[in-house]
């Protein structure tokens, strides 16, 4: 039996881990409606895994269910994105302060691969990618913390994130830049933790000041076509 509820509790993450990706990279805008059997075929899931999945994401915050409305995309009010950024603050700040020099150089080929990673993307002028690779960036330092409840915090807000960004950055916005992480990674590596809390701190501020709250595009792919494109 046991077993049984291991495999179901595997497809139900496998669908959540599809749906948040998808949310994450901009294939999924906010306020798009999430229509099971499209979920179904493109995923050849369960039906009632797809449901499973969709309440699990309710409880994050990142899908909304309404009655006589069916499921959609979060669309993060105003508020909820000041709070989201302000709790990004706190748990990277937290995150930070656990990451010593020797962690660093254990994860030193990961940290490399991932920069030149950033990199790539940016000279490839592909928004996906450098949403992607740059997101990395914050999800890569909370497993070198080791320290796993900061970690899957940090998961949901980055995804979340994604949605206030989709939602509210002014299209004049620069991307994110890789210097900024290099300077937190040369920081660390030097031991000055308190230092590289401060640039991570402005780091996330500044992204925070690109948001327009009066700015909502909504341009989407189908549900279908963003599901099958990360597959």
């Amino acid at each position: 039996m046991s077993g049984v509820s291991s495999a179901r509790q595997q497809e139900v993450q496998r669908i959540v881990d599809a749906l948040s990706v998808a949310i994450a990279q901009h294939r999924l805008k906010p306020g798009v409606r999430l229509v099971e059997s499209q979920i179904v075929e493109a995923l050849s899931a369960n039906r009632n895994h797809v449901q499973a999945a969709l309440q699990r994401l309710a409880l994050q915050k990142i899908v909304t269910i309404a009655p006589n409305r069916g499921e959609r995309v979060a669309r993060p009010q105003a508020r909820e994105a000041r709070e989201v950024f302000i709790a990004r603050r706190a748990i990277e700040g937290a995150m930070i302060a656990a990451i010593t020099p020797e962690k660093l150089a254990c994860h030193q080929a990961e940290i490399d691969a991932h920069m030149q990673a950033e990199k790539r993307a940016i000279a490839g002028e592909d928004r996906r990618d450098i949403v992607r690779e740059l997101s990395q960036f914050h999800l890569l330092l909370a497993r070198i913390s080791d320290n796993q409840v900061l970690i899957e915090m940090l998961e949901n807000l980055m995804v979340r994130s994604s949605l206030i960004v989709a939602l509210y950055q002014r299209n004049d916005s620069p991307a994110c830049q890789c210097q900024e992480h290099s300077a937190v990674i040369n920081a660390l590596k030097a031991g000055e933790v308190a230092e590289a809390q401060a640039m991570m701190n402005e780091h996330l501020l500044q992204l925070e000041h690109q948001l327009d709250l009066d700015d909502t595009p909504l341009n989407a792919l189908s549900l279908r076509d963003a599901l099958l494109s990360s597959s």
